[in-house]
């Protein structure tokens, strides 16, 4: 599938139908995902990190690639790489690292070792992410408000309105509380990415009845199957 049906399937209108995208976070996860029939995947970046034997945030970025691009290689619908803030590379650079691994599209953070970043600068930085890319990347740009203690919704708000002028094609405000959802539906243009938990809060099809577009899961699969196989072990 490419690019552009990827983009498609974004264009949902249905409210409680949001597009799912569960996380692979190896070759094998990916296979097993693809079988139960979802059109499309996303990694996650802490997910990956662990297969990796790696904190959160502590990935090599060549080991992140290398796995994005096994991911790919393992499945027939397209991947979207958790590349967490960009790994300090430059805008061209990373499009073309993204390109080589083989995804679609890319979801990068407007944080930075738990700091906020100057939102103009940061939708600067996207745009020339987005110039780069032209139409060959989608590009979900995450705002990470929430998480950081800044629990006002017009700040994230205002942020997706410049990563949106920028050229994201998504924005993802993780951490929202599911309360603010359709706040922040009724203030941001475009697709909405919301995390969602594996068997606990709402559904995907009640977040997509609050607002989200787009539903991911961060590294809560991954948890939860080696949950599942310290069960077993047990």
């Amino acid at each position: 599938m490419s690019v552009e049906a990827f983009r498609a399937l974004h264009r949902r209108t249905a409210p409680g139908d949001p597009l799912v995208l569960p996380g692979p976070w190896d070759a094998a996860s990916a296979r097993a995902l693809q079988a139960a029939g979802y059109p499309a995947l996303a990694t996650p970046s802490a997910g990956v990190a662990a297969s990796l034997g790696y904190e959160d945030g502590q990935t090599p970025a060549d080991e992140m690639f290398a796995a994005v691009a096994r991911i790919v290689r393992a499945v027939d619908v397209p991947v979207s790489a958790d590349v967490e803030g960009g790994y300090g590379l430059a805008a061209k650079e990373l499009v073309e690292r993204l390109l080589e691994a083989g995804a679609v599209g890319c979801n990068l953070e407007d944080s930075d070792g738990g700091v906020l970043k100057d939102p103009r600068e940061h939708s600067e930085w996207l745009a020339e992410v987005r110039a780069a890319a032209g139409d060959r990347l989608f590009v979900n740009a995450r705002i990470d408000t929430f998480i950081r203690g800044v629990a006002e919704p017009e700040r994230a708000i205002e942020r997706a309105a410049l990563y949106v002028a920028a050229g994201a094609d998504c924005v993802y405000p993780i951490g929202a509380p599911v309360a603010v959802l359709p706040l922040l539906r009724a203030g941001i243009q475009g697709p909405m990415n919301v995390i969602a938990k594996v068997g606990e809060g709402p559904s995907p099809a009640e977040l997509g009845e609050r607002g989200a577009t787009r539903i991911t899961f961060g590294p809560y699969l991954q948890r939860r199957a080696m949950e599942g196989i310290a069960g077993l072990l047990r």
